[in-house]
């Protein structure tokens, strides 16, 4: 089973690394469930720290906290509206505009804010940031570079989205968890209908390089080869 090299290589890495404890955002979602499930397999539940940080109202935090509850593991709620609001004032005042009308600052800014509580968080407990992010959304750039994308290690991946469902049921996770439609939260669409095609469609073409569709072959690579930079190295002079 797929799991069971995941659970090994989480071992490995925390062995390798001081046995710190496992600290992991929690959105309710598939990614940080099956996350949060494998580092409990791995280092047993006192060792994992999960950590949910809405950003005002968020309506489907039960389902987080129905997740806390399932694994049995600590956890601490830090809500992240002010700190977005105050940095919003602070960026206005001196710019002269309301960054929120520009779609990257409104998206992308909460997940580096929430990165920041995970840190401090580890900085705290003596910890380890997982990183929840999949293959699928690593491949076409769909994540927050310095946020969601960022962490200490990742054990997702190298799985596309269909696979990381796979890992959830061999885990033993409630269908509340494994099948939740994947959303950003803030948005109030689907991440399939911010994308403008399915996570099958894309899976079944990172897998296999097939697809029906040319168009949406050609948006999948326009956005795998303009979001390279999340995944490849900071190019530094005099190292390339």
């Amino acid at each position: 089973m797929k799991k069971d090299a995941v659970v090994e290589w989480i071992r490995e890495y925390f062995a390798k690394n001081g046995n710190a404890k496992a600290v992991v955002g929690v959105s309710g979602g598939t990614d940080s469930s099956v996350t949060a499930a494998l580092l409990c397999e791995a280092l047993g539940k006192e060792n994992v720290i999960a950590v949910l940080m809405p950003c005002g109202v968020q309506h489907d935090i039960d389902v987080s906290r129905k997740l806390v509850d399932f694994l049995q593991i600590k956890s601490y709620t830090v809500n992240i509206e002010e700190p977005v609001k105050a940095l919003h004032k602070a960026v206005m005042e001196q710019i002269g505009q309301d960054p929120d009308f520009v779609d990257a600052y409104k998206t992308n800014t909460p997940a580096r804010v929430r990165m920041t509580v995970l840190y401090g968080i580890c900085a705290l407990v003596g910890g380890r940031v997982a990183n929840t992010c999949n293959l699928s959304e690593d491949y076409v750039g769909y994540s927050t570079k310095f946020g969601d994308a960022a962490g200490d290690f990742s054990v997702l991946s190298a799985f596309t989205k269909t696979e990381v469902r796979e890992i959830g049921r061999e885990l033993g996770l409630p269908e509340l968890f494994v099948e939740k439609i994947p959303e950003d939260g803030m948005s109030g669409k689907s991440d399939e209908e911010k994308l403008g095609f399915t996570y099958e469609v894309l899976d079944r073409y990172i897998r296999t390089g097939e697809i029906d569709d040319e168009a949406i072959k050609e948006k999948i690579d326009r956005m795998h080869r303009n979001n390279l930079h999340k995944l490849l190295p900071m190019p530094a002079y005099g190292k390339d």
